[in-house]
């Protein structure tokens, strides 16, 4: 879904970008999965793992921010017990997060080695951990993204991003044109990081005010049709600068992961080695 959906100035089948394509995010995805889904492994590891076979396979960074995201989604979802909902073991999820899991994802990020990436004067991933995941990701939660779903329990996604993809199903009859609703959404709700981080929070803001600007049109349409013209233009304006929303494009593969799992919330089997449920 993530490059089939039309995610303005963003990687999709119809656009490539940003020096990769569509099939970059497929051969990334084989990748990763097996690690992603790795019920052996702890979420640091995970995280490594999947980032450490992305590069392999296709030698750039294709999907840092949605492993991210990803892995503690899947960890949640495999260690469910009847009657809990998906938030409340993503909580437990993120609450347990270790330093060992923050020395495995700051080798992650190193790896991945992400546009943009600066420096921080606490908890720097080029220097050795010394506090939890969960600890390094409220530091920098101000500035990712990502790092605040980690620190406010997925509330971007589980929330508005959700909500948008409902919305955008019911408007369109369309699950491709749901996903772009929920891009749209994230790109129109904050400043997307890898912009800020890249190109600066005037460039954000300007970004920002383009996807209000482009969901205003999409409103007046009648059709997929009308909406395409509108998101063709943004997606040529977008590219021509140089500015990839991939924080927004990372929170909308989360948004529609969530998404999947809370269809099949109902479906848990005792998992008699771990002492608990596991999500099938």
């Amino acid at each position: 879904m993530d490059v089939v959906a039309f995610k303005p100035g963003n990687v999709s089948w119809e656009s490539p970008g940003h020096g990769m394509t569509a099939e970059d995010f497929l051969i990334s995805a084989k990748a990763a999965a097996p690690h992603v889904a790795n019920p052996d492994l702890e979420i640091g590891e995970r995280i490594y793992r999947a980032v450490e076979a992305t590069r392999e396979a296709v030698g750039c960074n294709t999907n840092l921010g949605i492993v991210l995201l990803a892995v503690p989604l899947i960890h949640a979802a495999q260690h469910c017990m009847p009657g809990d909902i998906l938030a409340h073991r993503l909580q437990r999820s993120l609450a347990a997060l270790t330093r060992d899991d923050a020395e495995w994802v700051y080798r992650a990020i190193r790896l991945a080695a992400p546009g943009g990436l600066g420096e921080s004067p606490r908890h720097d991933v080029r220097e050795t951990p010394v506090v939890t995941l969960l600890e390094a990701m409220r530091e920098a939660a101000a500035r990712d993204r990502i790092a605040y779903q980690y620190t406010h329990c997925y509330a971007d996604i589980l929330g508005p991003g959700l909500v948008s993809l409902h919305q955008g199903r019911m408007h369109w009859g369309s699950e491709t044109a749901a996903v772009t609703t929920a891009y749209l959404g994230f790109m129109a709700s904050f400043s997307d990081s890898h912009i800020w981080r890249k190109h600066g929070s005037s460039a954000a803001g300007a970004v920002r005010t383009m996807a209000f600007d482009c969901i205003a049109r999409l409103g007046q349409c009648a059709d997929w049709t009308c909406a395409k013209t509108h998101l063709t233009g943004l997606d040529t304006t977008l590219k021509s600068t140089g500015f990839n929303p991939g924080t927004s494009a990372d929170l909308t593969v989360a948004a529609w992961l969530t998404d999947q799992l809370l269809h099949g919330e109902a479906t848990c089997i005792p998992n008699h080695t771990q002492g608990d449920s596991q999500f099938v």
